[in-house]
């Protein structure tokens, strides 16, 4: 368990006023969680201080090479006034896998949930009382040595900060208009794809840049070697569900593992839906769409929870679903999700985590 000094701001920040209009990570709480790592001590002085920038020298790895991770997840206020996280577990543990392939020394498991737990409890009057709106958590790791050779560093640092955050598409829970990218890919095999690190989604602003001037949220990647089969939108996990089952990519390299998509496969398979985790090529899709079997497309992400589809636009193929609107399966699926975060509904799976005084 980590010992965690805790060092109170003696300047609080107003807090927003109008809830309804927070934005997404746009607005930072009072305190930040550090810890900081040397080689041969490991993890050291874990430490919650007023929020601050960092002072850091020009030549830290982190700025030249990208050596870096994050996460990210949410705490939700719920009616009776309680704190609580949404399967913190999983991020700790996908936190794991990026720093195995990021070369970066892997936090322990309970250490990150502690350490989440802490912030959120210090800076609790931070969690949004409004309806649909929480306290997104970034935790990530730089890579702080100085010099300008490629190698892994020696020392790094911790950090965890919250914003106070409403929906993360201006749309909200309307459905969105997603293009398909063949040209630039996100992943390939061998490659960082199932990382959360900041490289992949700088590589992915070009293709983002390109979809919104052409009036579109978010870009559909394709797989990276034959550019054939769907893998992911930019900031989420993507389900298609056709003709009653439920089909989306599988995480075998190239796909970030969601945790908000394995919860989506753990409810659907509990409701009886047959789950296909695997290859879907884009033209069965688009043909599924002509032939009225293409039923409901969601994304799935811990920022956008649920995002409905309602176009997919692949070279000059227009698919249009669900006739524009919320299909039953993705309106449930949020409606359980939120209802679950939100402590609207019974916790059956175990998945929240009070956040204690």
């Amino acid at each position: 368990m980590l010992d965690i000094k805790i060092e109170r701001t003696k300047a609080p920040k107003a807090k927003p006023v109008d809830e309804t209009k927070l934005g997404f990570g746009k607005i930072f709480t009072d305190h930040m969680f550090l810890m900081d790592y040397t080689a041969g001590e490991g993890w050291h002085d874990p430490r919650i201080v007023p929020y601050a920038p960092f002072q850091m020298d020009p030549a830290c790895v982190v700025f030249h090479y990208a050596q870096e991770l994050f996460e990210g997840l949410k705490a939700y206020r719920t009616a009776a006034g309680d704190i609580q996280l949404f399967r913190p577990d999983c991020n700790a543990q996908r936190c794991q896998d990026s720093s195995d392939r990021m070369c970066v020394p892997k936090i322990p498991v309970e250490d990150f949930v502690q350490a989440v737990e802490a912030l959120v409890n210090v800076d609790r009057d931070w969690v949004p009382h409004t309806d649909g709106a929480s306290l997104y958590i970034r935790p990530f790791v730089i890579a702080t040595d100085v010099g300008l050779g490629v190698h892994a560093s020696k020392h790094y640092t911790f950090c965890i900060i919250c914003s106070p955050s409403g929906a993360y598409y201006a749309e909200g829970l309307a459905p969105v208009r997603i293009y398909v990218e063949d040209q630039y890919i996100r992943a390939a095999p061998g490659l960082t794809g199932f990382t959360k690190c900041g490289g992949n989604y700088a590589a992915s602003i070009k293709a983002g840049e390109m979809a919104e001037e052409q009036g579109y949220a978010q870009v559909l990647w394709l797989d990276g070697v034959e550019k054939k089969y769907v893998e992911e939108v930019g900031a989420m996990n993507i389900f298609f569900k056709i003709d009653g089952k439920l089909y989306t990519a599988a995480c075998v390299g190239t796909v970030l593992p969601g945790v908000t998509r394995r919860s989506v496969i753990e409810l659907c398979k509990d409701w009886g839906y047959d789950v296909i985790e695997g290859k879907l090529a884009i033209a069965d899709i688009m043909a599924a769409a002509k032939e009225g079997k293409l039923e409901e497309v969601f994304g799935t992400g811990t920022a956008a929870v649920i995002s409905p589809v309602k176009e997919l636009k692949w070279k000059d193929d227009v698919a249009h679903i669900s006739g524009g609107k919320i299909g039953p399966l993705t309106q449930k699926l949020y409606d359980t999700l939120t209802g679950i975060q939100w402590g609207k509904l019974p916790d059956t799976k175990g998945w929240t985590v009070k956040v204690k005084k």
